[in-house]
């Protein structure tokens, strides 16, 4: 029920209006009364009615003071001002101060009735819209996060400039200010040996996901996104005494949500560090992706700054090759950057990985066994993809083996050239599995639209994937949400059923996957630009 406030200050009449009108029957419930605008607007602060009605003058405060006075501090509540005054100027005064009905005295039970009812019915259309505008905006929540990750790329690439990047920003509703930023990366996958398994994920994964969220969405100093289907980056913006604070909180909170679930899962964290322009971003988006390259060299550090890459890599320490230590040549390393690797950590990658054993590269024996380790490990690791030795290496690998491991200065060319190959051939194959999936995606949301009940998720399950990779690999092919992609078809063939058909609107809703017709209408004019009755007469 709707709550009533009556402000009069003659008592016949404000105990008339008490008892003679029947509140609960009109939807209403009488919650309070004051004999003036003094002495009402206490309680009505703390009842917060939904509708006021008030005579304009009485001692104290009179009505329009307080309607102007509450019009202000609960925006939505519905004012009746009675009045015996049957002068313009009041009227004119009441409508500026957005005044629902003006009343004069005396006021009959069936005048006061049509008004309560007719606001009744103002209240509940307008409490539904923002129902359906709340509904509306928690489903284009993915679009929001797609236009962020699509912005942040051009803003990390450098293609923006200030001006753009405001502007841009603006469009998104995204707010940038802050004279310092910095930038923390988060690589969180399964554990896993398959490639394959990429596209699943194990219980947890979804858990950790939506705690990063929930956890970074309440700070505005805080703006996390998601890069792809196992990065993660959160910007840090503030003042620059902050910013040391703000990212020890970040970090604290990243290890504690991921650790609930290490078993499954890995994670590392690669730290920026602050700089004083947007213009700079590009330069920390670079230099923490090289220190996110060196995760494989340690894969017990979950934490990595610019300084443990440097305690990672001490290769000036090293004397022979009897002293070289075996963890830095363990194939898992190039295993691990075969299966998680991105083509643009490839030199920083070699960079490091020879670093660690720079001394014992004097050596033929170590040359000759680190190149055929990182030979074999590959080769291993393609026939996974089902591409075998022959088809993987070019014709002159073995003169390439031998030139490199000859004289030594040769085993980063070497390196980049095979581990571009590789990743490429992984890509490639990745990306087919990706276009497989989607296409039998595309196919079921095709055959399913219709249905109330499609999700992301549920598209997910029936093709044999996870939500996260399902939803990764249709942003980036589509160019466009789920959300988007499926209200579009669905406003599609609501458009053809309007021109085509004589069908009401609410069977159209059914047709098209609203259960709700108050709620289709409300989609369709949201994302057409009219309703569907305009639609249909071509307004």
């Amino acid at each position: 029920m709707l709550k009533v406030f009556l402000v009069e200050d003659e008592s016949i009449v404000r105990e008339g209006l008490k008892k003679n009108i029947p509140w609960q029957e009109y939807g209403y419930q009488f919650t309070g009364e004051a004999s003036d605008g003094e002495m009402a607007l206490p309680m009505i602060r703390k009842i917060r009615p939904d509708v006021l009605i008030t005579d304009i003058k009485m001692p104290f405060m009179d009505g329009l003071a307080l309607s102007q006075i509450v019009t202000q501090e609960i925006p939505e509540i519905k004012i009746v001002i009675i009045s015996g005054y049957d002068e313009f100027e009041y009227a004119q005064q009441a409508i500026r101060v957005g005044v629902e009905q003006y009343l004069l005295k005396p006021i009959t039970k069936g005048t006061l009735r049509k008004v309560l009812l007719e606001i009744r019915e103002k209240i509940e259309s307008e409490q539904e819209q923002k129902n359906y505008l709340e509904t509306f905006q928690n489903e284009m929540k993915e679009y929001e996060n797609y236009a962020r990750r699509s912005f942040l790329e051009k803003v990390f690439s450098g293609v923006f400039s200030v001006q753009q990047i405001y502007e841009e920003a603006a469009k998104i509703s995204l707010n940038l200010d802050g004279p310092c930023y910095n930038l923390i990366l988060l690589n969180l996958q399964v554990k896993r040996q398959n490639p394959e398994y990429i596209m699943q994920e194990p219980e947890g994964m979804s858990e950790v996901r939506e705690a990063l969220f929930r956890f970074f969405l309440r700070f505005p100093q805080y703006l996390i996104f998601q890069w792809n289907v196992s990065l993660y980056g959160v910007l840090i913006k503030g003042e620059t005494e902050q910013m040391e604070a703000l990212k020890e909180q970040c970090i604290h909170n990243i290890e504690k949500i991921c650790s609930q679930q290490e078993i499954s899962l890995e994670w590392c964290v690669a730290v920026g560090n602050p700089v004083e322009r947007l213009s700079l971003l590009p330069e920390c988006y670079a230099k923490v992706n090289h220190i996110l390259a060196h995760r494989f060299f340690n894969s017990q550090r979950h934490i990595l700054t610019e300084k443990d890459v440097e305690e990672l890599l001490p290769g000036k320490d090293l004397k022979s090759f009897a002293s070289v230590d075996s963890a830095k040549v363990n194939p898992d390393i190039i295993q691990g950057f075969l299966r998680e690797g991105k083509q643009a950590e490839i030199k920083d990658f070699v960079d490091g990985y020879l670093a660690g054993v720079k001394e014992a590269l004097e050596s033929r024996l170590f040359r000759d066994y680190l190149l055929l380790n990182i030979r074999f490990t590959t080769i291993n690791y393609m026939q996974i993809f089902g591409v075998c030795q022959q088809d993987f290496l070019p014709e002159d690998d073995d003169r390439k083996v031998h030139d490199a491991s000859a004289s030594g200065g040769n085993i980063d060319v070497y390196m980049l050239e095979l581990l571009e190959r590789a990743l490429t051939l992984r890509d490639r194959e990745s990306e087919n599995q990706g276009k497989r999936a989607l296409k039998k995606g595309l196919k079921y949301i095709e055959e399913n639209f219709s249905d109330e009940s499609l999700s992301l998720n549920s598209v997910a399950g029936a093709i044999g994937v996870s939500g996260n990779y399902f939803s990764s690999i249709f942003s980036q092919e589509m160019q466009m949400t789920f959300i988007e992609f499926v209200t579009k078809k669905r406003m599609e063939k609501a458009k053809k059923l309007l021109i085509q058909t004589q069908l009401h609107s609410n069977e159209i809703a059914g047709k098209v996957g609203y259960k709700d017709p108050h709620y289709f209408s409300f989609v369709f004019k949201k994302t057409v630009g009219c309703t569907p009755r305009e639609y249909r007469n071509g307004k």
